[in-house]
């Protein structure tokens, strides 16, 4: 079992400082056809309040607002918060801040919670404690989606079938989350849950 740590606030302050979108959220079309496929997968049309854990550059963070009343979008790296203030200053429901999850979480609940490419770099852990946060911060049937990179990373703690085994296994031991729906492409996998009453 991997055992290494969450990777620090200085690992993506590094990797911003090389290349503004290092991962190609902006032009890739695959990632333009894997945000389409994550909208497509929430069960609403409107979400009253949503929270986005690790927003980057806000390139989904935009299409995600037009799905939500209000929606708070984090990230640990300054330099991709810039750009995505920058993406989504024509949305007033927005709010965009700087925020290393699960150190540090909203003191609200919300019916949405994106954990998308985000997961694999927490630790065991870290992995732990956010299992815990988002599920007492989701209101009843409230939706969490899932989607994450399936290949391994050498830099990243964990895969991203490792994130979502074991948000399946907490679902399983009962912490309140109940799976809907699993989605797997070749490269990327989907895991939707809902809160409990």
């Amino acid at each position: 079992m991997n055992e290494r740590e969450s990777l620090p606030p200085e690992y993506f302050a590094r990797v911003y400082a090389e290349n503004d979108d290092p991962w190609g959220f902006a032009t890739r079309p695959y990632e333009a056809r894997k945000y389409a496929a994550t909208l497509d997968a929430l069960p609403r049309n409107r979400y009253q309040s949503a929270f986005e854990i690790g927003c980057s550059i806000g390139v989904l963070t935009e299409q995600l607002a037009g799905r939500c009343e209000r929606l708070l979008a984090v990230d640990v790296a300054g330099r991709a918060l810039e750009q995505a203030r920058k993406r989504c200053r024509h949305l007033p429901h927005v709010r965009l801040a700087r925020m290393a999850v699960p150190d540090e979480f909203p003191d609200e609940c919300f019916d949405l919670i994106l954990v998308s490419e985000v997961g694999y770099y927490w630790g065991w852990d870290g992995l732990a404690t956010a299992q815990q946060l988002i599920s007492e911060h989701l209101k009843p049937h409230g939706h969490l989606l899932l989607v994450h990179w399936t290949p391994f990373v050498e830099d990243y703690p964990l895969t991203g079938d490792q994130v979502h085994e074991a948000f399946l296994q907490g679902a399983d031991a009962g912490n309140g989350l109940r799976h809907l729906i699993s989605s797997r492409q070749e490269t990327y996998r989907m895991d939707l849950f809902e809160r409990r009453d």
